[in-house]
């Protein structure tokens, strides 16, 4: 009997198939609550002016996460655990608190696209916070990275929401494609600003923690790095058109009528007089799937990184009592920023200023630890960075160093006036 043999390419769909999930699941966890408000606002603001930037910012973003990724499959370690062994206990303690403080703040901002996006379907934030806290913390307590994984990757879905709000909309999509592939800059402190916020919102810290640790946690080594890499492009390249999409809709319905909101729970009921109840409910789910995803993966990232870098045991493939430290951070992060969400009157936006100020902070000096981690040719041998990739992450560094300097000069010069 003649033995039946796979085809090669089916081979290989399985095999990028049993990969697939830490390039996803980092840049689908980038359009949060707080993504989604500057999306929102970008295009509320600026129309499509600023889906160039997005197009931008999807090359720097394959470049970063890339590298990480490689570091991962290389090393076998975190981006924590390489600091700690290359630049030793001061760079990380202070990389470390700089983190965790961000996280928390945006971890906050996260409960709150929970809490907003709930209140939008008639749910009260008292009883809707709460529940997917607990939702959130027993899946990660009691699952498997694999079970986990696939948990974060079906959330990833609610991201085409607002895919379908654009078709509903139907904008001018001559103008949209003109928009995209012609950069238009507007050099005034609110467009820095709000550039910055695009591009940390993006390309984040916590961003690169994740992706090097899970990619570590998943097991997968060198030989499964061309297909690791493919999940890096595709899932920078799928989060942007999802950011892409939500300035589009906003872009179409919002700026042309003259309208800024400030938050993407505003969005949500500007959208219902413009353009019908479905559109509310489709960006209303997509706010509601975002910030779970990304309250599900920001305390990962931060405990990740946190354990690594002062050697606590982690992974979410072990139990409890084997890793107390790594499981207790991550509930105790969910649950602190559940009680300040559920305080009256708690000034939620100060916290969510604070925490992309440390994001804008703690980047650059990441991506100049990571470029020399990844240049290190003992640590990674003949997987060390190429030239191109040198000149477009030294490029992207200085760039948003710049945007961070302007933007803390703005806003230092905002609060004393």
């Amino acid at each position: 009997m003649k033995k039946f043999r796979v085809p090669g390419w089916v081979r290989r769909i399985g095999i990028y198939l049993a990969v697939l999930g830490p390039g996803l699941i980092t840049a689908s966890a980038d359009n949060d609550a707080p993504g989604i408000a500057t999306y929102s606002m970008a295009g509320s603001t600026y129309g499509y002016q600023f889906l160039s930037i997005i197009l931008i910012v999807t090359i720097g973003e394959i470049v970063i996460q890339e590298m990480a990724a490689r570091m991962g499959v290389v090393t076998g370690k975190g981006t924590a655990d390489l600091i700690r062994e290359r630049f030793g206990v001061k760079i990380t303690a202070f990389a470390m608190l700089a983190l965790l403080v961000a996280n928390l703040g945006t971890t906050v901002a996260q409960i709150a696209g929970i809490a907003a996006s709930a209140e939008l379907f008639g749910i009260s934030r008292y009883i809707a916070a709460p529940l997917a806290a607990i939702l959130v913390s027993v899946s990660v307590l009691k699952g498997s990275y694999k079970v986990i994984e696939k948990f974060l990757l079906v959330l990833s879905l609610s991201a085409l929401s607002y895919v379908a709000t654009v078709f509903m909309i139907n904008p001018p999509w001559g103008e949209v494609l003109r928009s995209t592939v012609t950069p238009q800059f507007t050099f005034d402190n609110n467009f820095l600003i709000a550039m910055l916020a695009t591009v940390g919102t993006t390309i984040t810290p916590w961003g690169i923690f994740y992706m090097q640790a899970s990619v570590a946690d998943k097991g997968l080594a060198i030989k499964d790095y061309r297909y690791t890499k493919l999940d890096v492009v595709f899932g920078a390249a799928w989060g942007n058109i999802i950011s892409a999409f939500i300035i589009i809709a906003t872009a179409a319905t919002l700026f042309i009528n003259g309208i800024v909101v400030e938050s993407a729970e505003q969005a949500a009921l500007v959208l219902s007089p413009l353009v019908g109840d479905a559109a509310k409910i489709l960006f209303s789910a997509g706010l509601l799937g975002a910030s779970l995803l990304a309250v599900s993966v920001l305390p990962l990232s931060t405990t990740y990184a946190f354990c690594e870098a002062f050697g606590f045991e982690r992974g979410l493939n072990r139990k409890f009592k084997d890793a107390p430290v790594f499981y207790g951070i991550y509930t105790g992060i969910i649950a602190l920023s559940v009680l300040i969400v559920l305080i009256p009157g708690v000034p939620l936006f100060p916290l969510m200023w604070l925490s992309q100020s440390l994001n804008a902070l703690l980047l650059p000096i990441m991506l100049v630890l990571v470029l020399r981690l990844s240049n290190n040719e003992k640590l990674m041998g003949n997987w060390k960075n190429k030239g191109i990739q040198n000149i477009f992450a030294t490029g992207l560094t200085l760039f948003i160093s710049l945007i961070a300097i302007a933007f803390l000069v703005t806003s230092f010069f905002e609060l004393r006036g």
